[in-house]
């Protein structure tokens, strides 16, 4: 049996920069067992499986050793693939979820993800996780994950963790931020996940999740510009509102094939 396989490169206008995801498109869903190892053969962040249902559609995705909640990247491309080669006359699509229904729109050249938003729950010690990243964070955070603030923009470029360290830390990952460089962006960010197999990830919508209503309210406005500062960098255009975020970028298309099953 094969199965049809694309690589998108996603928030990103240029290729091999971004966050890369598999995406393969299903006719009805496989073993749980066998979808984990394609995603562990894969060997990427995620791979994205969807099946259409009823109009819409059914996706999931898993990082190479587990299914997670909720992926941003790619979300953005399986959207950019159904959107802009498979079915080129939509405008919008939606996805039934883990999370609940998401939406791939088209936003003028970009597309835009309408996601669920992921408040803050608590403050916590700075110092739980001074010793796994290297420096003492000037607040730490709770979401559905850990997010470390730090000083400034260079601070997080010039991070070096201690990833065997963060992966013993009370979150499932972790996210550290900082307000963005002077004049070019509002905030960054870079993300780091060990426990799902993940050192650091490129970059991470679902992050932009807990990102966004932040940094919205640190900065008293509701549409911004991001970039993550891992080594292949990414950009994501923001927007709070409320119980929802929307988070917009470009995808391109790297790799068309097809996965052989035994």
């Amino acid at each position: 049996m094969k199965i049809p396989l694309y690589q998108l490169d996603a928030f990103t206008r240029t290729a091999f920069g971004g966050n890369p995801a598999a995406v393969c498109p299903l006719e009805c869903w496989l073993d749980d067992g066998l979808l984990q190892a394609i995603a562990a053969e894969n060997n990427l962040a995620e791979t994205a499986f969807y099946v259409s249902e009823n109009g819409s559609y059914r996706l999931r995705w898993f990082t190479p050793v587990a299914e997670v909640p909720l992926c941003g990247h790619a979300t953005l491309a399986t959207g950019h693939l159904i959107l802009n080669v498979l079915e080129p006359g939509r405008e919008r699509i939606r996805f039934e979820t883990l999370s609940g229904p998401v939406e791939v729109a088209r936003d003028g050249e970009r597309l835009t993800l309408d996601f669920p938003a992921l408040p803050l729950k608590r403050e916590l010690d700075p110092d739980l996780v001074a010793d796994a990243i290297g420096v003492r964070p000037d607040a730490l955070w709770e979401a559905d994950r850990g997010m470390a603030v730090l000083s400034d923009a260079a601070a997080v470029r010039e991070l070096r963790p201690d990833v065997g360290r963060v992966a013993e830390l009370p979150f499932r990952s972790l996210i550290v931020t900082a307000r963005g460089f002077e004049g070019d962006c509002d905030f960054v960010s870079r993300f780091f996940a060990p426990k799902l197999g993940i050192a650091e990830d490129p970059v991470t919508g679902s992050a932009h999740c807990v990102l966004t209503p932040y940094w919205s309210g640190v900065l008293r406005k509701p549409s911004l510009f991001a970039r993550q500062l891992s080594p292949r960098g990414g950009e994501l255009w923001v927007e709070d509102r409320g119980a929802r975020v929307r988070l917009s970028g470009d995808c391109v298309l790297v790799i068309e094939g097809s996965f052989a099953i035994p």
